[in-house]
């Protein structure tokens, strides 16, 4: 863990940040020697695409695809109905 001052990090935020998202690491931010924060990496989101990437495939058949998609449908109207009319 790197260790720097609270007047580098103001001077090299940008920088300072680059080393937390890229490489991971955690750095402390001391101000008269004194231990004042900690700058750590975000964890990790997955996007939709990567969840599901992991799922078995197909979940649906196209036939049921395509009955489910039919009866999501139900009792629906084409046309949007006006809320102010």
């Amino acid at each position: 863990m790197q260790t720097i001052s609270a007047t580098e990090l103001a001077r090299n935020c940008r920088q300072v940040l680059d080393l937390v998202a890229t490489r991971g690491e955690t750095v402390a931010v001391e101000r008269n020697h004194a231990l004042i924060a900690l700058v750590v990496p975000a964890e990790r989101i997955m996007t939709a695409t990567q969840t599901l990437a992991g799922l078995p495939r197909p979940v649906l058949s196209a036939a049921q695809a395509a009955a489910w998609l039919n009866d999501s449908r139900q009792g629906f109207e084409d046309a949007v109905p006006d809320p102010w009319a």
